[in-house]
């Protein structure tokens, strides 16, 4: 067989430009091609720190926020809790005022009423005497028939009561 033979020769210089344009596109794109993959990637490792930067940077400031929002909230809670305080004793204060107005007046009214109470009875116990003086002289007059003047019915009267 012939064609074995010259297998080598035809070959030999097939694998030769075979190897000569593999080594021009293997230098051809480690010189050209893997400089711009690598700017590539490395722009992008730099955009993705610089944005795991930033948002470290926003959480920080969130943090903050939030901290500062916490002690004003909790700043607020307590001047609320001092000005209820406050209007508590003020109307406290206010209600024990009413209330000793009103203990006053009470106290006024229960002595006035206490007075007129007091005249009435008064006047009522001279009105029974005066009508006991008289039952009483026209009882004796009736029993014993004898004769009894009004001044000596009504001493008799205020000596029994």
């Amino acid at each position: 067989m012939p064609q074995i033979s010259q297998l080598l020769e035809v070959y030999g210089s097939q694998f030769f430009w075979l190897l000569l344009v593999i080594g021009i596109i293997y230098f051809g794109i480690a010189k050209n091609m893997v400089p711009k993959i690598s700017k590539t990637v490395d722009d992008r490792q730099k955009r993705i720190t610089d944005d795991l930067a930033a948002a470290q940077v926003a959480r920080d400031r969130a943090d903050k926020i939030e901290e500062d929002y916490r002690v004003t909230i909790n700043d607020a809670r307590a001047d609320a809790v001092g000005k209820v305080a406050s209007a508590k004793a003020e109307a406290a204060k206010k209600n024990d005022a009413a209330v000793k107005r009103a203990d006053t007046a009470i106290g006024k009214k229960a002595d006035e009423a206490d007075a007129a109470l007091k005249a009435a009875t008064a006047t009522a116990l001279t009105e029974i005497e005066a009508v006991a003086a008289e039952a009483a002289k026209d009882i004796v007059a009736t029993v014993s028939g004898a004769k009894v003047t009004a001044a000596a019915a009504k001493k008799a009267v205020k000596a029994a009561f």
